[in-house]
Order: C-alpha cells, then sequence, then structure tokens
C-alpha cells in the first residue's frame, strides 16, 4: 500500500519489538524476560530496570492464528521452560502408535519400518493455536506487553540500520484513501526488532528487497498445508496416533505428502502437504485434499464422522543442494 502524505503519527518507544505472537515470537519473548531476570538476580548493582518487550500480533487474539494440530518435538519447549508439562502445557497426546502408508488410487501400502524423519515416538501431539494461548498469559506476566490486533505493515529503517515497524493504518478505502473512520497507524521505535512472522512474512520480504537480502543465496522453497479436523465415532483413532503418507493424490512430479494425526476428544487432524513448485498449472491443493478423502483407507477412516474445522497455512521447507545439481532434495521442518 502506498505511503499517505501528510499523516501524523504517534510513536512508541520501546526496547524491543517482535512482530508476530506465534510459537517463536512468544519463545522470543519468554527469554529475553528470563534472561533479564536472572541478570537481576545475579547482579543486584548493575540492574537492567525498565526494559520494555512488545510483541505485535495480527490476528483479533494471541493464538487466533495457529492453525490447529501438529506434533512438537517437546526438546525446544523442555529447554526453554524445564517444567512446561507442570505448568499444564495442553499437549493433546504423547505419540504412541507411528505410521508409514504409501498411496495409490486404489490401495494403502503400510510400510513395516517407520522412516527414520518420520519417527515421532517421544513427541507430542498438539493443538498449535492452544500452545500459542497457553504461553501467551505466561509471557504477559513476565511485564512483556501484548498487542493483539497490531499488524505491522512497514519496517522503519534510518541510517542503514532498523529502527522499528509500523502498524498497519485502519479505515482505508479500496483505493487506498482514508474513510471517516480512518486510524493512522503508530511507528514503534526499538533498540531490536524481532521478526517471528512466520514463511513469507511482509517485513522480511521488505528488507530482503532493501538489503538485497537473498544474493547468493538458494531459494526458499514453501509449500502450503491444507486440513481439515474431524471428529471421529469412538475407538475410531486412539489419540496419539501418527500417520504419514506419500503418494496419491500427488503424482510424481508434485513434491509432498499427507498426515492424520489423533488428538483428543475423537478429533483427527487431517491434511495434505503440496510443493509449490508444482508443474501443473490446474493443480489445487483443496481439491486434492478432497480427492484423498475418497481413498478407500481414508473414507473409511472418515465414515460416520463430522468436519468441525478446516484451515491452511503456509510452510517453509528447506533446500539441500549438493555438487549435483540433480540431486537437491526438499526437507520439511518437523511436523
Amino acid at each position: 500500500m502506498a505511503e499517505l502524505p501528510g499523516i501524523e503519527r504517534e510513536t512508541l518507544d520501546v526496547d524491543v519489538v517482535i512482530v508476530g505472537a506465534g510459537p517463536a515470537g512468544l519463545a522470543a519473548a519468554y527469554k529475553l524476560s528470563e534472561l533479564i531476570r536472572l541478570h537481576n538476580e545475579s547482579d543486584a548493582e548493575k540492574k537492567l530496570e525498565g526494559i520494555s518487550i512488545a510483541v505485535l500480533e495480527k490476528g483479533k487474539e494471541i493464538g487466533a492464528h495457529g492453525i490447529s494440530g501438529a506434533v512438537m518435538d517437546p526438546r525446544g519447549i523442555a529447554e526453554l521452560m524445564p517444567d512446561w508439562l507442570e505448568r499444564g502445557c495442553p499437549v493433546e497426546a504423547p505419540v504412541g502408535d507411528d505410521g508409514f502408508w504409501y498411496l495409490t488410487e486404489a490401495q494403502k501400502i503400510a510400510s513395516p519400518i517407520v522412516p527414520p524423519p518420520m519417527h515421532n515416538k517421544g513427541n507430542y501431539v498438539v493443538s498449535l493455536g492452544e500452545v500459542v494461548r497457553w504461553l501467551g498469559p505466561i509471557v504477559g506476566e513476565m511485564g512483556v506487553d501484548l498487542f493483539a490486533e497490531f499488524a505491522a505493515s512497514r519496517v522503519l529503517v534510518e541510517d542503514g540500520r532498523v529502527v522499528g515497524v509500523r502498524t498497519g493504518d485502519k479505515g482505508i478505502d479500496k483505493n487506498g484513501q482514508p474513510k471517516p473512520n480512518f486510524e493512522p497507524g503508530v511507528d514503534i521505535k526499538a533498540k531490536i526488532t524481532i521478526l517471528a512472522e512466520g514463511p513469507r512474512g511482509t517485513l522480511s520480504k521488505q528488507l530482503a528487497g532493501m538489503f538485497d537480502l537473498y544474493a547468493g543465496k538458494n531459494p526458499q522453497v514453501y509449500s502450503v498445508g491444507v486440513k481439515e479436523l474431524w471428529q471421529l465415532p469412538e475407538d475410531r483413532f486412539a489419540a496419539g496416533t501418527v500417520i504419514h503418507t506419500m503418494g496419491y493424490p500427488l503424482d510424481m512430479d508434485t513434491f509432498g505428502g499427507a498426515f492424520i494425526y489423533g488428538m483428543k476428544d475423537r478429533i483427527v487432524d487431517l491434511g495434505l502437504v503440496v510443493g509449490l513448485d508444482y508443474k501443473n498449472p490446474t493443480t489445487d491443493p483443496h481439491d486434492l485434499l478432497q480427492r484423498l478423502k475418497l481413498h478407500p483407507a481414508i473414507k473409511e477412516l472418515l465414515a460416520g464422522g463430522k468436519m468441525v474445522g478446516a484451515g491452511a497455512k503456509a510452510i517453509h521447507a528447506a533446500l539441500l543442494r549438493g555438487s549435483d545439481p540433480g540431486a537437491s532434495k526438499r526437507v520439511l521442518p518437523p511436523a
């Protein structure tokens, strides 16, 4: 959106501004607050007083953009917060059963051996939105300011240095002009700016363009995950059961696969990941998910159930490139 000329904006000065109140943004705020607390306890003469940390979240509430259903490796959160389970982290269930299927259009071939990257014993099935909703108040109690419904729209740069962000203007018409209810965005100035806005973030793209950050780098690779939450009849799919698939409904030229996660209260998280570099221009990830649901094995699983939610999310993937360009492969981050 073009910058509106002659607009007077309020300025808020903080020490640290974090864009995005997802797992990464809240973890960063928690860790900074914990480091400050530990420093003040160990050095009474050089206490860090009045350090202000602000977290901006574009969603209506903290956790509003957390798409439910994930398998969480607990090592990260255990390092951040050793007593995370005792403090009530809302896990759905520990992973109790791992499976890996190869699907053809009409058959399911269950692998007798689960590939090592798909081993999830010791991990937990969680609702990402619930984990974020749980972590938000904990961070708030540590003195961090959480601002929901504040979408950062512009990175502020002065003399080649990032000095903060600007929140989006409200009350703009379709032509980019102010309406009677116009409210200008706020400039939030900070000594440190942390971007935790997820894959393909607005401010990250701005910085990449300003400072040519992608020069000489392998291009970032993206996928899209489309998913549905189904409530199934009793004893259909145990909580903590994790299945990953490859093959149908994707063709041999399209990267991706499906996942099925058992959550509590008879909820199953069914989704499909599709690489966004697909060659067929008519590829539709949502349509492919519907085809997946008609596969005999999936249709049997869902029979008698009811869809209770749906969502989609961009996913970043790592591109591992060797000396042979033909040997390149992609690796998704842990689900």
